[in-house]
C-alpha cells in the first residue's frame, strides 16, 4: 500500500475559504497546490502550509482567463504527478453588476458563470481522468446557500446552481464513483472574511450589521472560513465514502431550504 501522501488542489486558495481549506488539509497531511491571482498572499498561505511539513507549491493565476486552464493543470500534474482532491474554491460575483437585471451589462451573466460554473467544469474534467487511473478521488465545489434557494443576484444564483447541479451528475456517473471517486457540494452561507463585503458591512454601519445579524443569523453570528474548511476536510477523508452528490449546508441555521 502506497505511503506517498495525497495532494489537493484548492483554488482560489490564498485567502478566506480557500486558505482555511488549504491550511486544514495541510494539517491532515495532504500535500497542497493553491490556485490563486495574489502573490504575495499565496506566499504567505504556502508559509504556513509548509509548518505542517507538507510540500505545498502555488501558481499565480487569475483563473478568469480561459487560457489558463491548461497551464494549471500541466503543472500541477508535472509537480506531483497527479491531484487526488480538487476543491473548486475559485468564484464569487454575487455582488457583481445591478440588483436590477436590466441595468446590468450582460457580459456579468457571462463573467459570473465563467467564475463560477465553467471554472469547475474545466478543472474537474482536468483532473477526473488521473483520479480514475488511481482508483480514488474527492472533487468538492464551493457554491453558496444561494445554490439551494432563490435571493441573491439571478445570474449569482444560476451559476452556483449549475455548480451543484455538474458534482450532482458526475455522482450519479457509475464509471467515475466506482472507480472511488465522490462529487458533493460544501453550500456556505453568511461567512466573516476580511477584505469582504461582510466585513465592509461591519465597519460601515455596525448598528444595521447587528440588526441583521440579530435578525437573519439564528446563531447570532456570521460563520468563519475554518468552519467550512472543517465540512471540506471531512468530503476528503475515507469516512466520508458513502457522501456522493451531497449538498451540505454549511450556514448556521440562516437559509430557509431544506
Amino acid at each position: 500500500m502506497s505511503t506517498k501522501p495525497k495532494v489537493a488542489l484548492i483554488t482560489g486558495g490564498s485567502h478566506g475559504i480557500g486558505r482555511a481549506v488549504a491550511l486544514e488539509l495541510a494539517s491532515q497531511g495532504f500535500d497542497i497546490f493553491i490556485v490563486a491571482r495574489n502573490t504575495d498572499r499565496l506566499v504567505e498561505v504556502q508559509r504556513e502550509c509548509t509548518k505542517w511539513n507538507v510540500q505545498c507549491i502555488t501558481q499565480a493565476t487569475d483563473l478568469l482567463n480561459p487560457s489558463s486552464y491548461p497551464a494549471v493543470i500541466v503543472a500541477a500534474l508535472d509537480a506531483f504527478g497527479g491531484i487526488d482532491v480538487l476543491v473548486n474554491n475559485f468564484g464569487g460575483g454575487g455582488r457583481w453588476g445591478n440588483e436590477d437585471p436590466l441595468a446590468t451589462d450582460e457580459r456579468v451573466w457571462y463573467e459570473v458563470m465563467e467564475k463560477n460554473y465553467f471554472s469547475s467544469v474545466k478543472l474537474t474534467l482536468g483532473f477526473l481522468p488521473g483520479m480514475c487511473r488511481s482508483g480514488w478521488g474527492r472533487i468538492v465545489s464551493i457554491t453558496s446557500t444561494l445554490a439551494t434557494q432563490v435571493g441573491g443576484r439571478p445570474w449569482f444564483n444560476a451559476s452556483k446552481v449549475a455548480q451543484a447541479t455538474l458534482m450532482k451528475n458526475f455522482s450519479k456517473n457509475k464509471a467515475y464513483v466506482r472507480s472511488g471517486i465522490t462529487f458533493n457540494t460544501v453550500a456556505p452561507g453568511a461567512i466573516m472574511i476580511p477584505n469582504t463585503g461582510w466585513a465592509a458591512f461591519a465597519n460601515n454601519d455596525p448598528k444595521q450589521f447587528r440588526d441583521h445579524v440579530e435578525t437573519n443569523m439564528p446563531l447570532g453570528r456570521l460563520g468563519t472560513p475554518d468552519e467550512v474548511a472543517f465540512a471540506v476536510s471531512f468530503l476528503c477523508s475515507p469516512r466520508a465514502s458513502l457522501i456522493n452528490g451531497a449538498t451540505i449546508l454549511v450556514d448556521g441555521g440562516e437559509s430557509t431550504c431544506l
